[in-house]
């Protein structure tokens, strides 16, 4: 199971990274409609789940979100059995499960219309995912250092919330910097989990 988890770990940040930038570029044009500005990433990248291919936005929604779960599944097996790790692992999962709550369609910013249930939906479910992940990141930077094969990323782990945390409120360009360092994080983190793997 951990080596199932570090591969849904590592295929996760790499399908939502590889359909962000390709369905961007396809839908240039449609985002710009939205309001959109390459510096300026209002209802980015949710906006991408509306208009034409946004099945495919939607869909990779879902299946980051359930990958993420998994992936949390396998940080707890291989980290020594805590509150700590209980609770850092959960609040991973429960970020997971915000994720697949992305699925809902946004509503856009700018509109002459009413918010939308699902639009309460989508919004809810981004205010959890930060709630969540951020914490859950904070934890983990913990429980890696009660473990001599974790130990090292604990301080990376710290760093990359603290380069995160403001570009997930302030939004802007800064937001390129949120997505950018939670992959490459989660990246790194599940080709340890890989190692791990291999030593079990």
């Amino acid at each position: 199971m951990i080596k199932l988890a570090a591969r849904a770990g590592i295929v996760g940040p790499l399908l939502l990274g590889t359909v962000l930038t390709i369905l961007t570029i396809v839908k240039y044009d449609f985002l710009l409609s939205l309001g959109w500005r390459p510096l300026q990433p209002i209802d980015w990248p949710s906006g991408l789940a509306l208009g034409p291919y946004g099945w495919i936005m939607t869909l990779t929604f879902i299946v980051s979100g359930l990958l993420m779960v998994l992936f949390a599944y396998g940080l707890r097996q291989s980290l020594p059995r805590s509150q700590l790790v209980s609770f850092a692992t959960l609040a991973f999962s429960l970020a997971g499960v915000a994720m697949v709550g992305l699925m809902f369609s946004t509503d856009p910013t700018i509109r002459s219309t009413p918010a939308t249930w699902h639009g309460l939906l989508h919004d809810s479910s981004f205010v959890l995912l930060g709630v969540t992940l951020m914490p859950a990141m904070i934890l983990l930077g913990f429980a890696f250092r009660q473990d001599a094969r974790w130990r090292n990323l604990s301080l990376y782990t710290w760093i990359t919330v603290a380069l995160v945390l403001p570009a997930f409120w302030w939004k802007g360009a800064a937001f390129y910097i949120f997505f950018l360092a939670i992959l490459t994080w989660s990246e790194i983190i599940a080709f340890r989990l890989k190692s791990v793997g291999n030593q079990v």
